[in-house]
């Protein structure tokens, strides 16, 4: 729904630029929204610092998997032992009582896996949008200072995606496009890469 009231927001605009006869009095630029944001060098350190989080979420997953593996292996340890004829009544009783606080451990270590999980890939995906929308912002920010700079009366994302997946834009003159100057001021702040 959203996307339609978008991309009737657009007609409509469009529409009246065109009914009027100062269209070329009009100023319209083009940005690819999804090229700058792949090029900005934040959005590669912000993807290398969640491609290390998610490797330490899988490691401490793997840690606790391992765990779970071990105790499994001595659950079934306990139970042979638990069957041995020449243990006495006493001892394959003590063997029945290990086996089954291994279990109830391992019932809780398999919960703590599962809420664990969970919450790690809630976190990541938060941390995931915290990311997106500071470097969003970022870009808006120089987008919005070449606009008024410039003096553009509409900017349009040619990489979005109307209602029925065609984009929005297209066709545009290669001239109304100014990506590349909005990367280039994106990252003339990266640092400095030692050699």
């Amino acid at each position: 729904m959203k996307q339609l009231l978008v991309t009737l927001s657009v007609v409509v605009a469009l529409c009246s630029f065109a009914a009027t006869p100062v269209l070329a009095q009009n100023k319209v630029g083009i940005v690819d929204m999804n090229k700058v944001f792949t090029s900005y060098y934040k959005t590669k350190d912000a993807e290398a610092r969640l491609n290390d989080a998610r490797a330490q979420a899988k490691t401490d997953l793997d840690g606790r998997l391992e765990s779970l593996k071990g105790d499994m292996e001595e659950i079934n340890k306990l139970e042979a032992d638990a069957k041995k004829p020449e243990l006495t009544a006493d001892k394959q009783q003590a063997a029945v009582r290990a086996r089954d606080e291994k279990i109830n451990e391992v019932r809780n270590l398999d919960r703590e896996i599962g809420e664990f999980r969970q919450t790690r890939e809630r976190q990541l995906q938060e941390q995931f949008m915290r990311m997106r929308g500071d470097i969003v912002q970022d870009i808006m920010k120089v987008v919005d200072s070449k606009v008024k700079a410039e003096g553009f009366e509409l900017v349009f994302d040619k990489s979005g995606q109307g209602v029925s997946q065609v984009p929005v834009v297209l066709y545009s003159a290669p001239s109304m496009d100014f990506s590349d100057t909005i990367i280039t001021q994106l990252n003339a702040s990266a640092p400095k890469k030692a050699d």
